[in-house]
């Protein structure tokens, strides 16, 4: 496919997409744009991380009578699952269009591969071995102990209003469902602007930033206090009234679905004619600037009205930079306060 009808490369030979990020349309009343948009936000990505969660729900996750009594036995078995289903999805991408580059650099915002570019930020200055590491070490256990908690829960009745289920509360749970990517944008901007706050920064949140150039294997490469926050949302399911299948989609869509934002490439091409969505590309623009897009999406656009989003526009650019210039000429007023005159 040729990337060149959709986005420029610049002289470095990093691609750019021509059309700008925009916010929901129901934000900007364009109601014209409502069917191209529903069908983004389910297809491919949450209508695969929904399969997931029912292959799960049907030939993984025990009965709930087993679920009320915790088992080594069960728990082990569902963190092995997590751990095989992220190596295959994270790794088939990592392995063709990482590895063997199938692709080339075509669709890539950042034309330099990590491999390519060793590092001392990294373990065994290897930004993929680093990142694979942190993921299965500390990343999935994590993941795989908050679904195991939840799933406890869920076992025993423990919830704030009570579990519901499908037959008599049907509207509701499937307002729920298609409700969850809009909790993980508020519950991620929150978390994410937290954590980007300085000392934070600096001990916790500087761990996944290392990776300036994300590829799939940096999806789940955090700090373990980031991980617990991270995957901590969904614990919003033990006070929204809520079903195993609710939580298990939203379980999946930060397990599987942190892979979203960091793929690299605007598509992937499937075939010579066919290609799949990435919508990578506000994340990438918050790795690449750190200071923007904390929440992305645009689903519920709390980057917008609190001045942190970036379209990818020029005018995004120059809007970023003075924020810059202001916050450094308030860092400069503080500190020339705190110095004492001679």
């Amino acid at each position: 496919m040729d990337d060149s009808q959709y986005g420029t490369r610049d002289k470095r030979g990093n691609w750019t997409p021509n059309e700008t990020l925009q916010v929901a349309p129901y934000w900007t009343g364009q109601w014209g744009k409502m069917g191209q948009f529903l069908v983004g936000l389910v297809w491919p990505w949450n209508a695969f991380h929904m399969a997931t969660a029912f292959l799960y729900l049907w030939f993984v996750i025990p009965d709930r009578e087993t679920l009320a009594t915790f088992s080594w036995d069960w728990a082990l078995w569902l963190l092995f699952v997590n751990m095989a289903g992220i190596f295959v999805l994270y790794g088939a991408i990592e392995f063709f269009y990482y590895v063997k580059r199938i692709q080339g650099d075509r669709w890539r915002y950042n034309h330099k591969f990590p491999a390519d570019n060793p590092s001392d930020v990294f373990w065994f200055k290897s930004q993929n071995l680093d990142n694979f590491l942190r993921s299965f070490l500390t990343g999935i256990p994590i993941w795989t102990a908050v679904e195991v908690f939840m799933l406890w829960c869920y076992g025993n009745g423990y919830h704030v209003f009570g579990w519901v289920d499908w037959q008599d509360n049907w509207l509701w749970l499937a307002i729920l469902i298609f409700l969850v990517p809009a909790i993980h944008e508020v519950h991620f901007f929150c978390i994410h602007w937290l954590i980007h706050t300085p000392f934070l920064y600096k001990h916790i949140h500087s761990v996944h930033h290392n990776s300036i150039n994300p590829s799939p294997w940096s999806s789940l490469s955090m700090h373990p206090i980031e991980h617990v926050l991270y995957f901590g949302e969904v614990l919003w399911h033990l006070v929204l009234p809520s079903n195993p299948v609710a939580f298990m989609f939203n379980m999946h869509a930060v397990g599987y679905g942190a892979l979203n934002g960091h793929i690299g490439f605007e598509k992937l091409e499937v075939t010579e004619e066919t290609a799949i969505d990435s919508h990578a590309y506000a994340h990438y623009l918050h790795h690449k600037y750190f200071e923007v897009n904390y929440g992305a999406d645009g689903i519920i656009p709390l980057d917008k009205w609190f001045g942190y989003w970036h379209d990818g526009s020029k005018e995004a650019d120059a809007r970023m930079k003075e924020r810059f210039r202001k916050k450094k000429e308030r860092l400069n007023a503080k500190k020339a306060r705190q110095t004492p005159a001679e």
